[in-house]
């Protein structure tokens, strides 16, 4: 069984959770909280030394970081990995799109403005460009989703879970979707799927990891 470390309210730690919901996949779910402190410590480098969450352990001693890339791991033989070459590209092409211009901004601004106390002062100077540059990105999704029911191969995959993390909580921190139909409309097809579970579901193994790591946001 594999063990999942992962942050709730974490966007990216739910990625992974999704599509192990989606698929079916039992796992063991290592809960932490970087808000409280629980981060960095030397076993946890040791396994990733980038210190982030999630990280998949699929094997004794064998750990995958990157929620990205745990999303490939997880999909690759099912329904959500693309089989052609040019449709695993194209979602590929939508998973870098998540990481280079939407969650920076959309994830950034769901951390500092809904998950830290006092966020919103602390990143004063930051909120206008998350804005910005998250509106421009969620505008090239409605533009994609006008014409198109998933973002790959005609039906849910991992590019669309990758995307979904954020964007479903965009509305947590200051962004309007009203004027995204598209965006709105793919939304609900995603949690009409078999499997779905929202951000805030816990699979029955669940634990507290007393040493603690920190959460890629």
């Amino acid at each position: 069984m594999y063990k999942l470390y992962s942050m709730q309210r974490s966007g990216n730690s739910y990625k992974v959770r999704l599509a192990l919901a989606f698929l079916g996949m039992p796992y063991r779910a290592i809960e932490i909280d970087i808000l409280r402190g629980e981060s960095r410590t030397p076993d946890f480098l040791a396994k990733n030394p980038s210190g982030q969450v999630p990280l998949l352990e699929v094997a004794e001693g064998r750990y995958l970081a990157e929620s990205n890339a745990i999303l490939w791991y997880v999909a690759i033989g099912t329904s959500l990995a693309p089989e052609s070459r040019i449709e695993r590209a194209e979602a590929l092409q939508w998973m870098f799109f998540e990481q280079h211009a939407l969650e920076p901004n959309l994830g950034a601004a769901y951390f500092w403005l809904s998950l830290v106390r006092g966020g919103r002062d602390l990143q004063t100077h930051a909120l206008e460009d998350w804005m910005e540059r998250g509106y421009a990105a969620l505008q090239v999704m409605e533009n994609h989703l006008k014409a198109h029911a998933f973002f790959a191969a005609g039906q849910l995959t991992v590019a669309d879970i990758a995307l979904y993390g954020y964007t479903h909580v965009a509305g947590q921190c200051d962004f309007d979707l009203s004027t995204f139909p598209s965006i709105q409309a793919w939304l609900r097809r995603v949690e009409l799927e078999p499997g779905f579970v929202p951000m805030d579901w816990k699979p029955q193994d669940t634990a507290r990891d007393p040493a603690g790591m920190t959460a890629e946001v």
